[in-house]
């Protein structure tokens, strides 16, 4: 089970700052953006190989579940 940031949305968020500083913008004046977007994967096939039940619950909620 892994629960962090979306990377796809920060490097997209990456190229909007570097984007705005090629067009002229100051980098002091940008306003910083925290990370908005958290992703729960679970690998199931792990948890049972180690014999852990997860509960349907905390299945439902992922956004991706490895089979």
């Amino acid at each position: 089970m892994s629960y962090g940031f979306d990377n796809r949305g920060t490097w997209a968020r990456a190229g909007s700052y570097v984007d705005r500083i090629l067009r002229g913008a100051n980098p002091a004046e940008i306003p910083v953006e925290q990370v908005d977007r958290f992703q729960l994967v679970i690998n199931q096939k792990t948890a049972r190989t180690i014999g852990l039940e997860l509960p349907q619950a905390v299945i439902a909620r992922a956004e991706e579940v490895i089979e």
